[in-house]
């Protein structure tokens, strides 16, 4: 199942390491059956992530619900349909919307609904995405042979998703840049020593200067998740902001716990 979204987050097709090939299920369900100790009850199905389109999803679920009739007339009481997540978010300032969670929900009820069975979903970038944002630091604005850089704080182990598959964040300055400001095209990277380290190129922004803010938005899924203590890097802390109220979350360690995680063998 192509669901139209990038290789790395795709998870439907064939040569993709997830699941069991639909054309399988039902020896599969049969040997599981006859296993002492379980009991067959659903169907679980994912095809991937940040879809923004339902043909999709509706092509999937149409399978699955003639696998539930196929498996039931097998004799396994299917009582249950895991749909996986997927759904996608806005990531750009685009009029481009994703479908809405309403348009998913009928779409489930058209196509799987008469089967009377639990549903069970995963929307989690949907319920937390566009919930959070990255800040970061201008720590230094370099011109090149050609292009200029941004260079933050930030870094790829910190919000690793540009890096890994392309994704887009929108990245705006805090202060919003005087009326009429000029705009330049400039590659927003981080510090670490990889090429890899680059959040944009070529993105149109604001006069910047070291010191000022820039947020990244849309960080709240697979941000801090993904994170790591790249070359020992802390990890960047959590602020949980609830209107004019706000708390550290999870703080940075600093460089004693890292290193304190560390043990020594009893034969060195």
């Amino acid at each position: 199942m192509d669901a139209r979204t990038h290789a790395k987050i795709a998870t439907g097709k064939a040569e993709n390491k997830f699941g069991i090939p639909i054309g399988r299920a039902r020896e599969v369900y049969a040997e599981a059956a006859r296993l002492p100790g379980l009991e067959v009850v659903g169907i679980d199905v994912h095809i991937g992530s940040q879809l923004t389109d339902l043909e999709p999803f509706r092509q999937a679920f149409e399978k699955l619900a003639d696998l539930t009739e196929v498996l039931r007339a097998d004799g396994h009481a299917i009582r249950r349909l895991d749909l996986g997540g997927g759904l996608g978010i806005p990531y750009t300032q685009s009029n481009v919307v994703p479908p809405l969670p309403l348009d998913y929900g009928a779409l489930i009820r058209e196509t799987v609904g008469y089967l009377g069975c639990e549903v069970e979903i995963e929307p989690g970038r949907l319920v937390v995405g566009n919930a959070g944002v990255l800040v970061a630091r201008v720590i230094y604005v370099k011109s090149g042979e050609g292009r200029d850089f941004l260079i933050l704080d930030a870094a790829m182990n910190d919000l690793v998703r540009p890096a890994l598959y392309d994704a887009y964040h929108d990245i705006v300055p805090v202060l919003q840049p005087a009326p009429g400001a000029k705009a330049a095209p400039f590659d927003i990277v981080g510090p670490v020593c990889e090429s890899g380290d680059t959040f944009a190129r070529g993105r149109m922004m604001p006069s910047l200067e070291a010191g000022d803010l820039v947020a990244f938005r849309a960080a709240g899924a697979y941000g801090a998740v993904m994170a790591s203590e790249y070359n020992t890097r802390p990890l960047t802390p959590e602020v949980l902001v609830h209107e004019h109220q706000f708390a550290v979350i999870r703080p940075r360690p600093s460089f004693d716990e890292i290193i304190k995680r560390d043990t020594i063998p009893m034969w060195l």
